[in-house]
């Protein structure tokens, strides 16, 4: 496909103000970060309501409270996923999400069945399948970012900033350089899912973002490098299934878009797609190899 200039542009300067929002809330501290998830969070969940209920109208008639108290579940995982250095002072995040978490999950089928007249177990499943897709996925971030903050006496020796981060940055380079390598040369189709990838973009992005990852791991000497370039492998990956699963379900709402977050790049769904299934095998590729 010919490289559009004028995309290009647009895509470009958007990317910057996202970039700029990003970053503060990923490096000024741990409850930056925590807080530009949460707003992640439902803004996603938001748009996976609207996509699903597209997809089957049915889900539109969920009950406010059926609505609402999921997207306060899904939330309830991301505090549960907290540890000590969210306290604030005896006051525990993690006991807060277990306890609030399980009452909306007891409470909403008994809210259901006494507001709605029955209980719908298909609402409750593509519910239920938002909180795998969205909350568990955030929650997990959140457990990313929670494991290198090491309690330090009164205080907290916080590096929990550099896996995420190094995720994050893996997938923003893959799917930045699969966009340049599949517009400049890419001519096989990868997935009718997606007709505008390639294979080229796809194989050559994947390339560059574990050479680029595994380089910036050499140079920072802090996790060995075969973990970094594990992790921008798992990225590249993970990461464009994610995209492609995304692609699908507004493929199936019949969307371009899953919202109108940023021009030339949608959504909250639009932009953390790949996030999403990429953190859960990151998640599990740390907690059995790098503790």
């Amino acid at each position: 496909m010919a490289l559009n200039l004028a995309t290009l542009k647009t895509r470009s300067l958007t990317a910057v103000i996202f970039v700029v929002v990003m970053l503060g809330g990923l490096l000024w501290s741990h409850w930056s970060f925590f807080w530009l998830f949460t707003i992640i969070h439902f803004g996603c969940w938001s748009e996976y309501q609207k996509l699903i209920g597209k997809i089957d109208p049915e889900y539109t008639t969920i009950t406010p409270f059926h609505k609402y108290s999921v997207r306060i579940a899904g939330w309830c995982i991301m505090l549960y996923f907290t540890n000590n250095a969210f306290n604030i002072g005896d006051f525990s995040l993690h006991a807060v999400g277990w306890w609030v978490g399980l009452i909306c999950v007891f409470m909403l089928p008994i809210i259901e069945l006494l507001f709605a007249g029955n209980i719908r177990l298909k609402n409750i499943w593509l519910s239920a399948l938002g909180l795998l897709y969205i909350s568990l996925s955030w929650g997990l971030m959140i457990d990313l970012r929670a494991y290198g903050i090491v309690e330090m006496g009164p205080g907290h020796l916080d590096e929990g900033y550099i896996l995420p981060c190094g995720l994050i940055f893996s997938i923003w380079i893959n799917d930045t350089m699969a966009y340049i390598v599949g517009s400049l040369i890419g001519k096989t189709p990868f997935s009718a899912i997606s007709p505008k990838k390639t294979w080229e973009g796809t194989i050559g992005g994947a390339i560059l973002c574990v050479v680029v990852i595994a380089l910036l791991g050499w140079w920072m000497d802090i996790f060995r490098v075969v973990d970094w370039i594990a992790i921008a492998a798992i990225a590249a990956i993970a990461g464009t299934a994610g995209d492609l699963l995304e692609s699908k379900l507004k493929r199936m709402a019949n969307v371009k878009d899953s919202g109108t977050l940023m021009p030339g790049h949608g959504g909250f769904l639009d932009r953390f797609d790949s996030l999403l299934i990429a953190t859960p095998f990151v998640w599990l590729y740390v907690n059995i190899f790098m503790k």
